[in-house]
């Protein structure tokens, strides 16, 4: 039994007519007879039956004709799902994130993608998140990495929460050591100079939000930087960051935790809902989940980092 037998049955069962659907199939007539008797000689019976001017299915060809077309349909989805593995071999993804995460997550995410589709096309938009969600709903990212929950967020962006992550204090190593037993309180921060990002950061408003809840404005003494310079400017002692854990331990500053429960953070993955992202965008939300699935197994997150869903 081949394929294009069964397409020729289906196509003959569909048009009760042998030349029609020759002519359908873009072959020979008499081909087509004979390749449907040569079926029949496979299966041991008859499919139709034949009288001038009428070709009627028996009850064997009734039987086999549902069969046929599911087996041709999941033939089509196999060729298809081929081609999309084929096509990753080029094309393009265009990833948001925000820029502690490009810092502390994306660069592993995107060098184990690139190994396994070299030819696909990497393209990364940094960006606080409300920025993120603006620019995807645009058109114009395929996935974006942002924190949740978002203000206002719209039906028709799909969120996906990957990981809570903590946040942690970092300070020159040339400082001292802020807080007591190697551990900070948020109501500490009251008394310690910090060097703040720039507006629009979500660090900077879960920062000064916290601040704020504990029932005081902090005082910044450097303000306005990039992920960088905000590193740059704590390792010159200019005072005290808030970074979470991933982009801290990369750092190379002290880093000293929060008192439990801490400050954390959720990381989401967001698409919009109307439009499925490509081939290579869902690639590589698969190559993030093991990304993520694999450190946490090795314990390489953080400590008090852990994955959800």
């Amino acid at each position: 039994m081949q394929l294009h037998q069964l397409h020729y049955f289906v196509t003959v069962a569909e048009t009760r007519h042998f030349t029609r659907a020759a002519a359908q199939a873009h072959v020979a007539q008499p081909s087509l007879s004979q390749q449907i008797r040569a079926l029949e000689r496979e299966l041991g019976a008859e499919l139709f039956h034949r009288a001038r001017g009428h070709i009627a299915l028996t009850d064997a060809g009734e039987a086999l004709l549902p069969l046929a077309r599911r087996i041709l349909a999941d033939t089509e989805t196999a060729r298809r799902e081929v081609q999309e593995v084929v096509q990753l071999r080029r094309g393009r993804v265009r990833l948001g994130a925000t820029p502690s995460l490009c810092v502390g997550l994306v660069p592993d995410v995107l060098r184990a993608f690139h190994d396994r589709y070299p030819g696909v096309e990497l393209v990364v938009h940094e960006g606080g998140s409300r920025d993120l969600v603006r620019v995807l709903a645009a058109g114009e990212l395929d996935l974006a990495l942002v924190i949740t929950p978002l203000p206002g967020q719209g039906p028709a962006l799909a969120t996906t929460e990957l990981l809570r992550e903590e946040l942690v204090a970092v300070t020159s190593p040339d400082a001292p050591a802020p807080g007591s037993r190697g551990r900070l309180k948020v109501a500490d921060l009251r008394d310690q100079p910090l060097v703040m990002f720039r507006r629009g950061y979500d660090l900077r408003e879960l920062t000064t939000a916290v601040c704020r809840a504990a029932g005081f404005d902090p005082v910044f003494t450097v303000e306005g930087g990039e992920m960088d310079a905000v590193v740059g400017f704590v390792r010159a002692g200019l005072g005290l960051a808030v970074l979470p854990g991933m982009a801290a331990v990369r750092s190379g500053l002290r880093v000293t935790p929060f008192e439990g429960p801490g400050l954390h953070r959720t990381i989401s993955l967001a698409h919009r809902k109307d439009v499925e992202p490509p081939r290579a965008a869902r690639e590589l939300q698969t190559v993030l989940g093991e990304h993520l699935a694999a450190a946490s197994r090795a314990g390489e997150l953080p400590p008090r980092t852990r994955l959800l869903g």
